[in-house]
């Protein structure tokens, strides 16, 4: 008698359930914003990675809709074929210009950015060596690439020493792969040091900027720029957080954008990212480096509410992320359902996701003192 091949589904989701894993999506109904409608509920939003309030900024809506009636709705084709449009050059060289590198390339998002640029970096010959908190894309990333991948300790230089020493003259090229904020965590990378061992042992150095563009740095240009590291990398973010919009980039010598131009298989044979999110990014990049008071703003925000929260059990932090750590997965669930009842929407972040449970806060420039305060009241 034949067997349904579907019936290990049913399976699978019970034992999610029982887990306490389950997840399912909560629409909202409103602009993007530090206040948003939530299953026809009025709750202040720290869920949001849009840490500059640039989502449903006015300037970057109209600049996608001057777009829309320029250009269309969508792009057509890949940037290759059809889909090629002067604005994607112009927000190209307006990365760059922000990341200070000799060139960019745009991507339809971010984690196509990372798929592409490792699994064309490196081969089956080459090896990875990844932060073992690194993104979901940069671990697809190094098992598309065919190269062996191992990671190291999260943020443990010293392992990462290690195993170079070990492996590093079995392969041909090395690439060493890192977050620069760690978003679920909202701790910073030690990119100084990784650049340090990346020098001595000849490997290339990726950072992922997707948590760190908009909102580290002197000038808001991300991890690198925070710790004033002058050498060669590579530099891969999103323009979905921050920037307000949607999209990924690579960033770095014009050599290495040449290059992937050329065998980056998530650009090549991808639709180029729509003319409404590519002026929508552009506004932001502009809005970035014209408008330094709401980055500072955001800032003023993280102090604040780390000082307030300092009786309770945060992740170690440097970024607009902050994270209370909870016993069980159960027991978070509960809590975001409680801030949930009090008008506050605050995610539950639980295993596989992170190895341990948590409530994952993302605070905004536009995050008035109420706000802060409301969630303080709730979080004790």
């Amino acid at each position: 008698m034949l067997t349904n091949p579907y019936t290990w589904l049913n399976k699978s989701l019970t034992t999610i359930h029982q887990a306490n894993w389950y997840r399912s999506v909560k629409a909202i109904a409103s602009l993007p914003g530090a206040v948003v409608e939530l299953s026809g509920k009025s709750v202040v939003n720290f869920a949001s990675n849009d840490y500059l309030g640039l989502a449903g900024d006015s300037r970057l809506i109209q600049a996608a809709v001057d777009a829309t009636q320029a250009y269309g709705t969508g792009s057509t084709g890949s940037r290759l074929l059809s889909g090629h449009k002067e604005l994607h050059r112009e927000l190209e060289i307006a990365i760059a210009s922000l990341k200070q590198t000799e060139d960019a390339l745009v991507f339809s998002s971010g984690y196509l950015a990372n798929l592409g640029t490792v699994a064309a970096l490196v081969r089956q010959r080459d090896l990875i060596l990844g932060d073992q908190y690194n993104h979901s894309s940069l671990k697809k990333g190094a098992i598309l690439s065919g190269a062996t991948a191992i990671d190291y300790n999260h943020n443990d230089v010293a392992d990462l020493r290690q195993k170079l020493e070990i492996n590093r003259s079995l392969y041909r090229r090395c690439l060493i792969t890192t977050d620069g904020v760690f978003s679920m965590d909202g701790d910073l990378c030690p990119l100084p040091e990784l650049m340090a061992i990346a020098d001595e042992f000849e490997c290339m150095l990726l950072v992922d900027e997707a948590h760190g563009t908009g909102v580290l740095g002197n000038s808001g240009a991300g991890c690198v720029e925070h710790f004033n590291t002058g050498k060669e990398l590579i530099q891969i973010g999103t323009l979905s957080k921050a920037l307000g919009s949607l999209g990924g980039y690579v960033a770095g010598s014009a050599v290495l954008i040449d290059f992937l131009r050329n065998r980056a298989a998530s650009w090549i044979y991808t639709t180029a990212l729509s003319p409404a999110d590519t002026a929508a990014a552009i506004a932001a990049i502009e809005i970035v480096q014209q408008e330094p008071d709401r980055r500072k703003q955001l800032w003023q925000n993280i102090s604040y509410l780390k000082h307030q929260l300092s009786g309770l059990k945060l992740l170690p932090s440097e970024s607009p992320i902050l994270c209370m750590a909870l016993d069980t997965p159960a027991a978070a669930l509960n809590k975001a359902q409680q801030l949930m009842d009090a008008g506050i929407f605050a995610p539950a972040i639980r295993p596989p996701t992170v190895p341990t449970s948590r409530i994952r806060l993302s605070l905004m420039a536009t995050h008035e003192r109420s706000h802060l305060d409301t969630l303080i009241e709730n979080l004790y």
